[in-house]
């Protein structure tokens, strides 16, 4: 789109060119592959997990359908990547209008907000059933658990909307290309031609007070779970308490040493290439879509049980 403001030709790009790992050049059809497998991984340990639990009545518990919803999040935010992605290598039809642009940015910053909070719903019910395991029942109960799932939605929403509605606002000047797989953020920001401190500094601001308050609470969670977990007297059921507990603290490593991580290095290795950002920030999407459903499926016995026992009925 162009037009002249105040006496200036000025242009602003409505519509982008994402070129995801621009050093490979003519070799990024050898990606597909890779990646294609990747997704394929993504979407059947992701959905076995989650038709266990689904066609499972003994799993059809607060911690088991948190489990599931995650990861449906996780099918969902790969989705939101993965198949764009791999048709722009393999076709080399890579443009994507603004609004498309902004749709797909607050779709990945909505999954991962909702990978968090998911975690802090988890945190809360397991907080309850280890330590005040008689009332658990009555505590959690279908209603209460419904509406943190909203409250999570709404938390999510609230977190993205402020940084796609502030983006939407920028002129895009400088160039259509995108040097990445996907509308990330700061990829976006650096095509712009105006000031955009106000959208890096409620960006931080955001980003930062949310990982704060997690990080608090989750802490202050678990710390309390594991402390009354040690003082259970049975053996087996303290045992039982702590490997659930070590299979939560697993995926909530990954999630946010994957998140932190992207956005550390993003802001101090400035001089890194510019594939090496898309790197990590396909790291960072796809990993917990990779990760979880093996710690749920490993660890979690219930559903292990439950897959081991599918798995040996389609057997010859």
């Amino acid at each position: 789109m162009s037009r002249w403001d105040n006496g200036t030709y000025n242009e602003s790009y409505t519509s982008f060119l994402l070129v995801g790992f621009p050093g490979m050049r003519e070799a990024r059809a050898l990606l597909v592959l890779p990646f294609l497998s990747l997704y394929l991984v993504i979407l059947f340990t992701n959905a076995l997990v989650i038709h266990t639990v689904a066609s499972q009545r003994s799993l059809h518990q607060p911690m088991y359908l948190l489990i599931a919803l995650l990861l449906a999040v996780n099918i969902c935010a790969a989705t939101t990547v993965l198949p764009a992605m791999l048709f722009s290598f393999s076709t080399r039809f890579n443009r994507i209008s603004l609004s498309q642009c902004l749709g797909q940015m607050f779709c990945i910053y909505f999954l991962v907000s909702m990978d968090c909070n998911i975690l802090l719903v988890m945190a809360l019910d397991r907080y309850v059933a280890i330590c005040y395991p008689l009332r658990y029942p009555e505590i959690v109960t279908g209603q209460l658990l419904a509406g943190l799932v909203g409250l999570a939605v709404t938390r999510s929403t609230c977190i993205v909307a402020p940084v796609v509605v502030l983006a939407s606002r920028v002129r895009f000047c400088r160039s259509e290309v995108i040097h990445h797989f996907a509308c990330e953020h700061m990829a976006l920001m650096k095509l712009s031609c105006g000031d955009i401190s106000l959208n890096k500094t409620v960006g931080l601001i955001i980003r930062t007070f949310n990982r704060v308050v997690d990080m608090l609470l989750l802490g202050a969670s678990y710390s309390r779970i594991i402390h009354a977990a040690f003082k259970i007297s049975s053996g087996g059921a303290r045992a039982k308490a702590l490997n659930t507990c070590g299979s939560h603290l697993l995926v909530i490593f990954t999630v946010y040493s994957s998140t932190m991580s992207s956005s550390i290095v993003y802001r101090v290795a400035r001089t890194a290439s510019q594939d090496v950002h898309n790197l990590l920030s396909a790291f960072y999407l796809l990993l917990p879509c990779l990760v979880n459903p093996i710690i749920y499926g490993a660890r979690t016995k219930e559903i292990r049980q439950h897959l081991v026992r599918s798995f040996l009925c389609v057997g010859p």
